[in-house]
């Protein structure tokens, strides 16, 4: 592991900001409309994914399909009405503001689409510390996650090796798309640790303030 890292690669959804379980209460609402209900488990396999290809699973999930547009002309906008609530998760903004002072270059890789993450990020003015964005509609972008598509283009766009970055994630499809492509992995989920192995990758954590107290720890 590169200490420091010569980037941070985010994620937004789940990592940055509390935005996973108002998409998984669209995507179940909207199930629900059609007369399905989605388990926890299916709602699992869909973060970190990028919107129409969520759409295309959840159709295919239906009991009876209806097709993408009227399955989002429903999840849409229950969606856009609860994202403006969500909130920053705990030490996202103080680890964004440590990385922009040390001069660490950041990307923001993400399944959303360009228009989607002006939208959820516009009450959160922090974020535009991270200038790099790499998006899920990205027209450079050749596949999203869990390809490594994503990743590659921010390392590229940085101008470094992925293999020298530091990708933080919160799904596994996230995870195993910076993990293909070379970046050490940070994933944060409920059953990491506070006190992880550093030789492991990807490197299972139960919040970010492990990340940052790491890079508060090492000179940069």
């Amino acid at each position: 592991m590169k200490f420091p890292p010569a980037a941070c690669l985010f994620d937004l959804d789940g990592l940055l900001l509390d935005t996973e379980p108002l998409h998984g209460r669209g995507w179940s609402e909207a199930a629900a409309h059609f007369g399905t209900r989605l388990s926890e488990a299916q709602l699992m396999q869909l973060k970190g994914r990028r919107r129409l290809d969520c759409a295309a699973q959840v159709n295919a999930w239906l009991a009876t399909p209806v097709g993408v547009e009227a399955l989002l002309a429903v999840q849409q906008p229950i969606v856009r009405a609860l994202l403006p609530n969500a909130s920053a998760l705990p030490s996202a903004q103080e680890l964004v503001a440590l990385c922009h002072s040390r001069g660490i270059p950041m990307a923001l890789v993400t399944s959303s689409s360009r228009v989607a993450v002006e939208f959820k990020a516009s009450p959160h003015p922090w974020l535009e510390q991270i200038r790099e964005r790499v998006y899920g509609d990205d027209p450079d972008l050749a596949a999203g996650k869990p390809d490594p598509a994503p990743f590659l283009l921010a390392a590229q766009r940085l101008g470094l090796n992925p293999q020298n970055c530091w990708a933080l994630e919160d799904s596994q499809a996230g995870s195993q798309s910076a993990h293909r492509a070379g970046c050490q992995v940070w994933l944060v989920n409920a059953s990491g640790t506070s006190d992880p192995d550093f030789t492991t990758n990807p490197c299972e954590i139960n919040s970010l303030a492990v990340v940052l107290k790491l890079l508060i720890s090492t000179d940069g």
